[in-house]
């Protein structure tokens, strides 16, 4: 299998050391999928500053990546609710400038999270 149409989904906690885990799954899906070392660190700003939002010490993450060839997405939940101020805006700012789509919801139990990275 060439990792193009696959589906990897991964569990860890959302407190700050172990979102290494969800980059290097982020690395390793961008690179199945044909992203280049640029789109790859672009996908990887997003999804680490994304979960640094939904995540937090007693919030378990749920990312599932998948690939096609050419693109990768990525669908992360996390704990309820944003947090708020300047910080959350600038990496929502951030996330819309390095990926081709993204969306977040917010419900009252959790929020989930969607990004496109797409080869140029």
């Amino acid at each position: 299998m060439d990792g193009s149409n696959a589906r990897v989904e991964v569990r860890c906690p959302g407190s700050a050391p172990f979102l290494r885990l969800a980059r290097l799954a982020t690395a390793d899906a961008g690179g199945r999928a044909g992203l280049s070392v640029d789109e790859i660190e672009d996908l990887r700003i997003a999804v680490s500053e994304l979960c640094a939002l939904v995540g937090g010490a007693d919030v378990e993450l749920t990312l599932v990546f998948t690939t096609t060839a050419g693109g990768v997405e990525v669908e992360g939940t996390g704990g309820p609710g944003l947090p708020d101020g300047e910080n959350a805006e600038m990496a929502q700012a951030l996330v819309a400038a390095v990926v081709d789509e993204h969306h977040i919801r917010v419900d009252p139990t959790h929020t989930s999270f969607r990004v496109v990275k797409r080869a140029r």
